[in-house]
């Protein structure tokens, strides 16, 4: 095993009793703090590890999601402190632009005003004053959490430094013609004022009506369907199949278009689905994206009815109407014209709404700010063709390509006031100036120059994170150190949203070099039945109440173990509880062993100078370091959770710990050797428990170890040690002692009570463990007066018992008897049904499984009992 990074020294300090983790985080996290563990130095000559957190919005707290994120974060940052990395975990928010804004916005509400009422720069300093005094309280829940990030780099996306670096790659991109204005389908949030992400938009089933009404007169009438009724009065078109021959003598003619003074033309295109409704569809080419390609394809004017509030702005008798409303009166309308002929109510359908204030969302037609994504997309697929990047699991490559191969030009102005203001001036006589960072206005607004009102996307600047956090577009020693980021972990969710964006940014800007090496995606936090967190499902969990109960420990350890690469992850609070069980298990066990004089002190002895017990042990522990270790590299948080769990609690503690007390208690050289061989085997399991629970072994591995800190400890190394031998000797120890625990239990022993044994174990592996099987097994000596009631033959070995006086045969065989009766009724009734044809046929599919699962269970009940019976001495 490798040594410790520090020199050990006497443990000073006794553990309590009892781990109560309130009374040791928060003291301990800020220590790591004050020590500076968590910076990361620019100027060292070590190898760097980067990663950056998910900025998390500045009006947010931390939930599930974020504590699983972190928790893995934290875990892969640690492990690579401890091997020598110079690690960096960039901190830092997100302004959240129109989330920031809305909360600013409800709080003047309460005060009667509104952002008009203040102005522009008014608000805006308003919503700083905000963020100064409320905004942020995740970072104190990080602390809570134990993240080790680098507090003294934590960065805002609307700090200066960020500011300058979303201004300098605006001006860039504008330069290179990838950034234009133009008028196009978004999705609008009438309530916000302002188009909102593809991710802003929250879909979810309604009722609502379909209504299908004829167009045209006579020979020329075609029949469409809608769900937005109002939004016939910008149609422009009617759209056909080319090969549709129900249509084809209609393709080129002039329709009327009803409850209006216009005629449409009828054009035939290959997006319109033959197959479904009708086989023609209404096109509004300023209310749907899809009507807007077509409109695009022939040509068709873009007739915009409603304005930002979503009311009709059509000349006529609907005018002034909200779109709802609009939407009853114009149906009314075509109703008494005759023109319906069909309605379904209710319709459900998915319908988008602004994920903020919950509004139904309005495709709208509207000039905006865009980004051509069609090269920067280009390169972003290529850098994971080429295996500049690696996407984990690979099988979300799929997903991925799927995304940046078709992406659209993504539209970046948001008409809000707390952003990035577009840094877009216009002039008196058209002029259109875009102002880098360094340069000022082309002119003041006396002289008849203004700057574009819109900010941009959010997504926009959160792009640029992976270089903007280290100083870009100044090349300074951090960005020269840590970019690109080594990793990148975050949701499958975001991939298309902010990944990509970043991938798109950091080529684009970093002259070729993608902004991390891998990419590791996981999944949504869900409730124990696999259900999705929603407060509208009463099933939202707050982290802080889990880690207050049980400890940030086993909340960490408990979604760790949870972690399969790109899967969700189902989480209930009695899984939290066993971790924390596993926490307390971990700490009663350091503490027996530091009562018992387990040491760090000193080289290991040689394995020759070992017993089996104890080159079992280590063969054992150097094989879950290479095990953790190769499990970490793939990202496989969940298998290295378990297997560190299993050979803890099982291996460890359950076993090692076990045999140990006996040769404990013999004194001498072994007892020495085991006490040296405990304490490393207890000084490695803590220290690859370590990055998933920071807190608990940090408290044990310094009493033990007496080193400064195992946050800057050495990361455990496979030292190549095994012995198949030793192995081999302790799994068949463990087969004899298993076997006869069973036989005790189903003799309805005690497991305390203490039974005569005779072991004939000479020419075994297992004679020199006698002391050790007597004493895991509560087996006395023969004494005088031995009769053997039972034997059990074991891996070579016989281990007798003497039952008489412990046990009541006849009173035994009696309750087995009656339990094997009960059990026979229960499989023939089982039987009965299934063998009923009429039962079947009509019995649920559930009812006959829980049948079939009651007799798979009355048989194993007969062969255990008849097993226990067999064993019984004969009367």
């Amino acid at each position: 095993m490798t040594e410790n990074s520090q020199q050990p020294t006497a443990p000073e300090t006794e553990l309590p009793t009892q781990y109560t983790p309130a009374d040791v985080e928060g003291p301990l996290y800020e220590r790591w703090v004050e020590r500076g563990y968590f910076e990361a130095d620019a100027k060292s000559d070590k190898e760097p590890f980067t990663v950056v957190i998910p900025p998390p919005n500045v009006t947010g707290s931390l939930h599930l999601g974020h504590a699983f994120e972190h928790t893995l974060i934290d875990s892969l940052t640690r492990r690579k402190r401890m091997q020598g990395y110079e690690t960096l975990w960039q901190p830092g928010m997100d302004h959240a632009g129109i989330a920031t804004q809305n909360v600013v916005e409800r709080e003047l509400g309460k005060e009667g005003r509104s952002r008009h009422d203040l102005g522009r720069e008014a608000f805006v300093e308003r919503v700083w004053q905000w963020k100064a005094e409320s905004g942020g309280q995740i970072s104190g829940q990080m602390r809570r959490l134990g993240d080790g990030v680098a507090w003294s780099r934590e960065r805002f996306t609307m700090d200066e430094g960020l500011s300058q670096a979303v201004q300098t790659i605006f001006k860039k991109l504008y330069d290179d013609e990838l950034i234009y204005r133009a008028e196009r389908i978004i999705n609008w949030c009438p309530r916000c004022l302002t188009a909102i992400s593809d991710i802003e938009v929250a879909y979810q089933d309604d009722d609502g009506e379909l209504v299908s009404m004829t167009y045209g007169e006579g020979e020329d009438t075609i029949v469409v369907a809608t769900t937005r009724a109002e939004t016939m009065l910008g149609d422009t078109a009617v759209a056909v199949h080319p090969d549709d021959e129900r249509y084809k003598h209609l393709v080129g003619k002039q329709i009327k278009l009803p409850l209006t003074e216009r005629t449409i033309p009828v054009v035939a295109d290959e997006h319109v689905d033959p197959s479904f409704g009708t086989g023609a569809v209404k096109v509004t080419p300023a209310h749907d994206p899809n009507d807007f390609e077509i409109g695009q394809r022939h040509d068709l004017p873009s007739i915009a009815v409603m304005d930002e509030h979503a009311v009709i702005t059509v000349h006529g008798p609907f005018q002034g109407l909200d779109r709802l409303e609009a939407r009853s009166a114009i149906v009314a309308a075509l109703r008494a014209e005759g023109r319906i002929v069909a309605e379904k109510r209710p319709y459900v359908h998915s319908v988008g709404h602004c994920s903020r204030c919950r509004t139904t969302i309005e495709p709208r037609l509207s000039m905006q700010w865009w980004v051509k994504v069609g090269p920067l997309a280009q390169a972003a697929g290529d850098a994971v063709r080429d295996g500049k990047v690696k996407i984990h699991p690979q099988d979300m490559e799929k997903r991925y390509f799927d995304w940046v191969d078709n992406l659209h030009d993504w539209c970046i102005s948001r008409q809000l006031w707390w952003g990035h203001r577009i840094p877009v001036w216009y002039g008196p006589n058209g002029e259109t100036v875009c102002v880098g960072p360094d340069e000022q206005p082309p002119g003041t607004e006396a002289e008849g120059w203004h700057q574009d009102s819109d900010v941009l996307d959010t997504w926009f600047s959160s792009g640029l994170w992976p270089f903007s956090t280290l100083g870009w577009p100044e090349q300074t020693e951090s960005l020269a150190k840590f970019y690109p980021n080594s990793v990148l972990v975050t949701g499958y969710d975001i991939l298309f949203f902010w990944v990509a964006r970043m991938m798109m940014f950091g080529l684009y800007a970093m002259d070729g070099t993608p902004p991390f090496h891998t990419i590791v995606l996981h999944g949504m936090v869900r409730d124990q039945n696999g259900k999705k967190m929603s407060k509208s499902f009463g099933n939202v969990v707050n982290p802080l109440d889990w880690m207050d109960k049980y400890g940030s420990d086993a909340l960490r350890f408990t979604l760790a173990r949870g972690a399969n690469p790109g899967v969700d992850v189902p989480i209930g609070e009695d899984w939290v509880q066993a971790a924390r069980n596993f926490a307390n298990k971990i700490w009663n066990a350091t503490r027996f062993a530091l009562m018992n004089g387990a040491t760090v002190e000193g080289p290991l002895p040689d394995a020759a100078e070992l017993s089996a017990t104890d080159r079992w042990i280590l063969s054992r522990l150097n094989s879950v370091v290479a095990e953790v270790d190769a499990l970490y590299e793939d990202y496989q948080f969940s298998k290295l959770s378990e297997a560190l769990y299993h050979f803890a609690w099982d291996e460890v503690f359950d076993w090692y710990v076990e045999l140990s007390k006996t040769t404990f208690m013999a004194g001498g050289p072994a007892a020495e050797a085991s006490k040296r061989v405990l304490g490393e085997v207890l000084d490695v399991t803590l220290r690859l428990l370590h990055p998933i629970m920071p807190f608990v072994t940090e408290t044990l591995w310094t009493t033990l170890t007496g080193g400064e800190s195992v946050v800057v400890a050495e990361w455990p190394g496979d030292s190549g040690f095994r012995d198949a031998g030793a192995e081999q000797e302790i799994a068949t120890l463990q087969s004899v002692i298993t076997e006869v625990r069973r036989f005790r239990s189903d003799q309805g022993l005690q497991p305390g009570q203490r039974v005569p044994a005779r072991l004939t174990l000479d020419g075994t592996p297992l004679a020199p463990h006698e002391p050790a099987i007597r004493q895991l097994l509560r087996l006395q000596p023969e004494g005088e007066g031995f009769s053997a009631t039972a034997g059990l033959p074991v891996a070579g070995a016989t281990v007798e018992l003497d039952l008489s006086g412990v046990i009541d045969f006849e009173a035994e065989r009696k309750r087995l008897s009656k339990d094997l009766a009960a059990a026979e009724k229960e499989r023939a009734q089982a039987n009965g049904k299934l063998g009923n044809e009429a039962f079947l046929g009509k019995a649920p599919e559930p009812v006959v499984e829980k049948i079939r699962a009651r007799l798979a269970k009355a048989e194993q009940d007969i062969a255990r009992i008849t097993e226990q019976l067999a064993k019984l001495p004969s009367a």
